[in-house]
This record gives structure tokens, C-alpha cells and sequence, in this order.
């Protein structure tokens, strides 16, 4: 791995599943709107935020997530001065993010602020992105202030509002939003962790199933859940293993999309493969998570009948 292929990866650890899932929406050109992030502050849902906007404002990215780090809208965004940029946050010294962020203050309002700037064309980039953190800490005055830009925002803005928890958004911004959640990064995500020769040859073998045309459900079901079922009886070290195989599938998916272009087959793997992995800590059983999994990948058409929820 060369040295800018492993700061990616560094960068992607424990936010691989949310990663393709906006990869995703990118590629199938559904990527806009109003989204919630949240989890606790070491789930880093502030870093991915602002990572995806760098990606979005690139003007020669490399991926639909993976900024190419030298045009001018990337040394703009390094610096602090795109145009295209913004970012709104709690001051130390307040208990709640001003009104006057949103829409300027007493002396210009409406004519400054997110809300006004947000509607502008973009003047460098494609795109405009806005990032609100401390989600947790809007006003009601404020929130009344975003509903109708959070409800209809410009085709050509993303907004992002970053939160610990779902119980601590005004319901009116909750309803407006699609939600992510973002769970803690485990010690293994923070650092990388040895290489362990068998679980590299289980998935070598793995990448070659997946990338195989013809995959073969029961086969793949049988061989996974033996894996998964070898870390042990408790169900972290389980749900860890799976998320290891799900992630491989995710990874041989985007390259080989990356070197054949988005084919259909392998969106819709793709997407299940995503869909599943949000799934790994809803609770479900292993063994029928990841039976529905690989039939899915099978036949993608299962995916269109019964919600992977119901299935599994």
C-alpha cells in the first residue's frame, strides 16, 4: 500500500460503511439535501462530515468520496477560504448557536448568514456544503429559522447537521433530515492492528468469491458463518467478524467498479452489502443476517420483496 493509499485508509477506518453509502447516492446521483449525523464524540461524525464535503467541493476527485488533495477548491478548503464552504458551530462562550449565524445579525438580516448564503450559486466548486456541529445546542428560534432550508434546500447545496443523539434534535429538524448514525470507533479502528495470516487468506479467498459472477449463496452463507461462529461465543467478537467480511465485499464492489464503471450488478450488490452492514448491531441473528445477505447477493431481486430487517 503506498503512502497516500494508507492515509485513505487511516482516514476510512470505522467510517467505511457510512463511506459507501454516500459513494452510493454519488454515483447514482442522489447525493443532496438535508442529512443528521450522530453518535458520541469519539464516533468522529464531525471528521467524516467534513472529509465528505471536501470530497463533494473537489473539482478532480478520485472517487465520489475521495478529494483528489491539490486542485484549487482542495488547497481553498485546506486553508479555510473556499467560497462554497460553510461551517457553523456553538461559540465557547454560548450556550446555544446564535440566530445570527443562520440569518445574519439585527442590521442585516436575511441578507446574511447560512440561510442566504446557502441559496447563492456556487462561485468555485459544483456544489455548496454546509456543516452545522453542536447540532445538540440549537435554539428553538434558531431551529425555526432552518426549517424551511432545511425542507427545501437549493439543488445544488448538501446540509449537514452533526448531533450526539436523535433524542436531542427539535422533532421539526429530526423529520427534515436523513438520519446516520455513527456508532464509537473501537480500539482496533484507532490504530491499525497486527496482520493475521489466516484471517488474510480467509479474505483472499473471500474477494474471490465475491468478484465471481456466478456467486453462489448457500456456498458463501456456509463458508462466512463458520468464520464468523470461530471468534468465540460472545456476540462483539461475532459481529466484528462479520463487519470484517461485509467490508471486503464493499471494497472488491467499489474497485471493481472503479476499473469497469458502474454496472448494475454491482450497484445492487453494493447497496445490499451497505444495507446489511447497518444491521450487524440492530441486535438480529447472525446466522439469519448473514443467510439473507448472501441470497441477496445471489439474486439482488430478493432485495426488492421483503425489507432485509423483516428477512433476517
Amino acid at each position: 500500500m503506498n503512502g497516500e493509499a494508507a492515509v485513505r485508509a487511516e482516514t476510512l477506518r470505522g467510517h467505511a460503511a457510512a463511506a459507501d453509502r454516500f459513494s452510493l447516492l454519488s454515483r447514482r446521483g442522489r447525493l443532496s439535501g438535508t442529512h443528521l449525523f450522530v453518535g458520541p464524540a469519539d464516533a468522529r461524525a464531525d471528521a467524516f462530515a467534513v472529509r465528505l464535503a471536501k470530497a463533494v467541493l473537489c473539482l478532480e476527485p478520485r472517487d465520489p468520496l475521495d478529494a483528489c488533495g491539490r486542485c484549487l477548491a482542495c488547497v481553498r478548503f485546506d486553508a479555510g477560504s473556499h467560497p462554497d464552504f460553510e461551517l457553523v458551530r456553538k461559540p465557547e462562550d454560548r450556550s446555544t448557536i446564535p440566530l445570527d449565524a443562520f440569518i445574519g445579525d439585527a442590521g442585516h438580516r436575511m441578507r446574511e448568514g447560512l440561510c442566504w448564503r446557502i441559496l447563492l450559486r456556487p462561485a468555485l466548486s459544483r456544489r455548496k456544503v454546509a456543516i452545522i456541529l453542536d447540532a445538540d445546542h440549537l435554539s428553538d428560534e434558531a431551529a425555526n429559522c432552518l426549517l424551511k432550508t432545511l425542507e427545501e434546500p437549493p439543488d445544488h447545496a448538501i446540509i449537514i447537521l452533526v448531533g450526539t443523539s436523535v433524542e436531542r434534535q427539535l422533532p421539526t429538524i429530526r423529520s427534515r433530515c436523513q438520519l446516520l448514525r455513527f456508532r464509537p470507533l473501537e480500539a482496533s479502528e484507532r490504530s491499525s492492528p497486527p496482520a493475521d495470516p489466516a484471517e488474510e487468506e480467509f479474505h483472499r479467498s473471500l474477494r474471490s468469491r465475491f468478484a465471481s459472477q456466478q456467486l453462489r449463496g448457500v456456498e458463501l452463507a456456509r463458508e462466512v458463518t463458520s468464520w464468523v461462529e470461530a471468534a468465540g461465543k460472545e456476540a462483539p467478537a461475532r459481529r466484528a467478524r462479520l463487519r470484517g467480511v461485509m467490508e471486503t465485499a464493499i471494497g472488491v464492489y467499489r474497485q471493481a467498479m472503479r476499473a469497469s464503471g458502474d454496472d448494475d450488478q454491482l450497484l445492487d450488490r453494493l447497496a445490499i452489502t451497505i444495507d446489511a452492514i447497518e444491521w450487524i448491531d440492530a441486535n438480529l441473528n447472525v446466522a439469519a443476517l448473514i443467510d439473507a445477505w448472501t441470497a441477496m447477493l445471489e439474486d439482488p431481486r430478493i432485495a426488492q420483496s421483503p425489507r432485509l430487517s423483516q428477512t433476517a
